[in-house]
């Protein structure tokens, strides 16, 4: 989901229009990082704790070419999911999978299987076939 997703779903279900959201969705972000850049935390009840935390410098290695570089110390932005956030996530989370595995069982066929069957085409993948197609590149 990008901002514009979220600046159409406010958008729908409020009586604004979509620049008048779009404003405040960035108002709302721009505040946002003024207070981290002020007080450096922002906690929003029942969603999250935004906070910069300070990094210490060290030694990284380049996957690439393996060659050791020099990270310097430096500031980032870490995110605490709040309480609501998590048990809601983990509570859709759950009853998705639930739902699947109820699916495959009344189904009697494999997890695979039902998993491609569900996908928009309707037709059942063959197993190995992806892994066939990426072993001949």
């Amino acid at each position: 989901m990008t901002k514009k997703d979220i600046v159409r779903l406010v958008s729908e279900k409020t009586d604004l229009s979509q620049q008048q959201v779009k404003e405040i969705v960035q108002l709302t972000l721009e505040s946002i990082i003024h207070v981290l850049v002020r007080d450096g935390r922002i906690e929003l009840r029942n969603f999250g704790v935004f906070k910069v935390k300070e990094r210490v410098a060290r030694n990284a290695r380049n996957p690439r070419t393996g060659e050791e570089v020099h990270v310097p110390q430096h500031e980032t932005v870490a995110f605490k999911p709040g309480k609501l956030m998590i048990s809601r996530v983990q509570g859709e989370r759950r009853r998705k999978a639930s739902a699947k595995k109820n699916a495959v069982k009344k189904s009697g066929k494999s997890p695979a299987t039902v998993k491609a069957t569900s996908q928009s085409t309707g037709k059942v993948a063959k197993k190995g076939n992806k892994a066939s197609k990426q072993g001949k590149k």
